[in-house]
């Protein structure tokens, strides 16, 4: 199993977790704090960065990293999944074809079409480390034949992708340490047929990583397993395979147990601006069996006077400053001070699980 990711911007150590920085920021705290907790790298998202702040403003401040003040790796998400929200929700908001996306924002009178080369582009001139290739995503519950085209125009784009990439690091004339690396996704909903023939089309145009496709959950919002490990088989195991999507503590460790490197979800920073915190109900520096991973929610009144920090297990800076009933507190006051340290320790409870299913 590969224990490492080498990137422009750094190496990182795998499996690892990536929280997302969607408009290029991680809500409510700032680089210091990620470098804190111990995070590798970040997710930021290229649909959401072409609308806000723009194109022409991330360039004019650098490019993501000198902009964010984040000095790790960045991967950028294509938006795929983005594009296909929007106009699954709003037929009306825009339309998808081969040649790539056209849709209109409610909040903008401006048209935006969305090709793989642009989206290419973009995350280049963004100074992206990890380039994700636009693709065609589905839900896992589509018809037989919107997976199958699905899958035909999601490997037609990225021939697309990887054709441009090449060609404009060719022209920037980047060496090899310089040069980011390119994901293709996946797709093919439920069908192993559609997603073996996915995979082995994208294999065969040849990429530095692979991710899985499609919305992970099912209609009760629990993991696709068997289809996530389906799509971890196809793909050999000297490549990375991004679990996209997937933040569930619980998930994220059998997905790690398929043979998953790579994570990314909004799941435990969400969590933690809504109350919703994360602890280890034994020693993370230990192997997690049985009933490992609970909830607390810092809301309940029990916790009014708590003078125990959030976990006894966890170093972040909060359990070590603050306590419980101080969480409860902040939250009850709706002080902006009370997402920074609940997102501050959220997210270094899944840098403890990364380092635990690391063996350490």
């Amino acid at each position: 199993m590969l224990d490492s990711l080498k990137l422009p911007h750094g190496s990182i150590n795998l499996p690892a977790f990536l929280p997302d920085a969607t408009q290029g920021v991680v809500r409510s705290i700032d680089a210091q704090d990620l470098q804190g907790v111990g995070l590798q790298a970040v997710q930021m998202n290229v649909y959401h960065l072409m609308q806000r702040p723009g194109s022409s403003t991330i360039q004019a401040l650098g490019g993501l990293h000198a902009m964010s003040g984040w000095s790790g790796p960045i991967f950028t998400d294509s938006g795929g999944f983005q594009v296909y929200s929007l106009i699954r929700q709003n037929p009306k908001s825009g339309s998808i074809s081969n040649k790539g996306a056209t849709f209109r924002l409610d909040d903008s009178r401006r048209k935006y079409n969305f090709t793989p080369e642009k989206s290419i582009q973009l995350q280049l001139s963004y100074g992206a480390d990890m380039v994700i290739c636009l693709d065609d995503c589905t839900h896992a519950d589509d018809p037989l034949d919107v997976q199958a085209e699905s899958v035909q125009r999601t490997i037609e784009w990225a021939g697309r992708c990887r054709t441009e990439f090449d060609r404009l690091l060719n022209e920037k004339g980047m060496s090899a340490a310089e040069r980011p690396k390119l994901m293709a996704v996946v797709q093919g909903g439920r069908s192993e047929d559609l997603r073996r023939r996915c995979a082995d089309a994208l294999l065969d145009i040849g990429f530095d990583a692979f991710g899985y496709g499609g919305w992970p959950l099912d209609s009760d919002n629990n993991l696709l397993l068997d289809v996530l490990e389906l799509t971890r088989s196809l793909i050999p195991a000297e490549f990375p395979v991004h679990a996209l999507g997937v933040g569930h503590p619980p998930g994220v460790q059998q997905c790690v147990a398929m043979g998953y490197n790579l994570f990314d979800s909004t799941m435990p920073t969400r969590d933690a601006r809504h109350g919703r915190l994360y602890t280890f109900a034994t020693d993370p520096a230990h192997p997690l069996r049985g009933e490992w991973f609970q909830y607390l929610y810092v809301k309940d009144d029990k916790h009014i006077k708590q003078k125990r920090p959030l976990s006894e297990f966890c170093d972040c800076h909060t359990c070590r400053h603050y306590t419980l009933g101080y969480l409860h507190h902040l939250y009850k006051l709706n002080d902006n001070l009370y997402p920074r340290l609940a997102t501050i320790h959220n997210l270094r409870f899944m840098m403890q699980l990364m380092e635990n299913l690391r063996g350490g």
